[in-house]
């Protein structure tokens, strides 16, 4: 089987089925969706769409990334892909595509696929650089809804569970800093992101600054993440950041930077 599509749950309500529907609308149909409750009670599970390829497990875990890691443990795709509930892939052809990249490559064990994210809260896109570097891992790593893991590197690292809200973000430094994965840029959108979740919090967010903190010391030298921290303020991150996520001008933002990453 080529892909595993896992959804994490809780009392998503008809988030569930917009995301399944998503799934199953796609015109390459070489996959498996596994979808890993923890515990609901709204009724999502009992409504839930019906089709044979869903695998349910309904089981007490003890947050997203302990949920992530119980899904991962009965997947049997090659590749792995993460979908909140509430996101979709964008477009009926988000696999074939991907599965056209993957047929090119001979070693596929440490391979992982990613592609632009389309934020519904903000109208706005998030188009991650086209090369990874270790200032990209600091700055800005890819959605995890943007991404195809090969399945082995999930096998091998399970995401930590000591970090609630950058347990995705350790695992992809931990793939290009220690694994070496090969990360391979898709120029085309792979989900739209429901935006204003979890992590977003006001609490959340601070908490996930010094998680980001606490991550980057482990996988990063001392002067390298000097390096990183003077030229976020030489290129005005913060105002860079902000246009990016304006719906005024997230649109005229991202197409000077893909012009821009072109050219390097």
């Amino acid at each position: 089987m080529k892909f595993s599509i896992i959804v994490v749950c809780l009392n998503a309500g008809d988030k569930l089925n917009n995301t399944l529907k998503s799934i199953f609308a796609q015109d390459y149909q070489d996959f498996e969706v596994i979808v890993k409750d923890g515990g609901s009670s709204d009724g999502s599970i009992e409504g839930m769409l019906k089709e044979d390829r869903i695998r349910l497990y309904r089981e007490r875990d003890k947050g997203i990334y302990d949920a992530m890691n119980q899904a991962v443990s009965y997947a049997a795709g090659e590749f792995i892909i993460f979908l909140n509930c509430g996101d979709r892939f964008h477009g009926t052809d988000v696999l074939s595509g991907a599965a056209q990249y993957i047929d090119k490559e001979s070693q596929k064990e440490k391979l992982i696929l990613y592609g632009n994210i389309y934020n519904e809260k903000t109208d706005s896109w998030i188009m991650p650089s086209p090369k990874i570097t270790g200032f990209t891992c600091y700055r800005n790593v890819p959605c995890h809804q943007s991404c195809i893991y090969a399945a082995a590197l999930c096998r091998e690292k399970p995401y930590d569970t000591r970090y609630k809200i950058r347990g995705d973000y350790e695992h992809f430094l931990w793939c290009y800093y220690r694994a070496g994965a090969k990360m391979i840029y898709m120029d085309r959108a792979v989900a739209d992101y429901e935006g204003g979740g979890f992590s977003e919090t006001k609490e959340n967010l601070k908490r996930s600054k010094a998680e980001h903190k606490k991550i980057t010391t482990l996988y990063m030298e001392k002067g390298e993440l000097l390096r990183y921290k003077a030229a976020l303020i030489c290129t005005l991150a913060p105002l860079r950041t902000w246009l990016a996520q304006s719906r005024l001008f997230s649109g005229i933002y991202h197409r000077l930077t893909a012009v821009l990453y072109k050219r390097k």
